[in-house]
């Protein structure tokens, strides 16, 4: 198992993850994931996927994931923050610590860019994944989240 960036040789295996996430990504094309990875993700040094990946007969398979994204910032004496989505593990891979490890590799990244918090969301029926969350050293009573849905999937 490899704890690594994924890459645009990924995409297929990641889409096929997100599936387990919340059951909304439906119908949502590996050619169209390409086209937002090569327009708006791949060069762009403030966005990463990071993942556990498995050598598998059919070739890698991401396991689990998650996606950071870095916001510069003008106060914190212009740390930036890091905000992580999208946080997923396989369900045949659940409770081997590489949800744990693919988190690890996004609060690294966050410390790299100088970011002064991570911040996530998580559902609030996904009281499991908040535990997780919890055991991280992430604090769900410092903040309070506000969500404004612009689309219905």
């Amino acid at each position: 198992m490899e704890i690594r960036e994924l890459n645009e040789g990924d995409l297929g295996s990641l889409i096929k993850l997100y599936e387990q996430l919340d059951g909304r990504n439906g119908d949502f094309a590996v050619e169209d994931a390409r086209t937002i990875w090569m327009d708006e993700i791949k060069g762009n040094p403030n966005i990463k996927y990071f993942g556990a990946v498995e050598d598998t007969a059919e070739g890698q398979k991401v396991v689990s994931t998650c996606f950071c994204a870095i916001i510069p910032n003008l106060t914190r004496l212009g740390g930036a923050i890091c905000f992580v989505e999208n946080v997923v593990t396989d369900e045949a891979f659940r409770k081997q610590g590489l949800g744990k490890k693919v988190m690890e590799k996004a609060i690294e990244f966050a410390r790299e860019k100088n970011c002064y918090k991570v911040i996530l969301e998580s559902g609030a029926w996904r009281t499991e994944a908040h535990q997780f969350y919890r055991n991280l050293g992430f604090d769900d009573g410092a903040k309070k989240s506000f969500l404004l849905k612009l689309k219905e999937y």
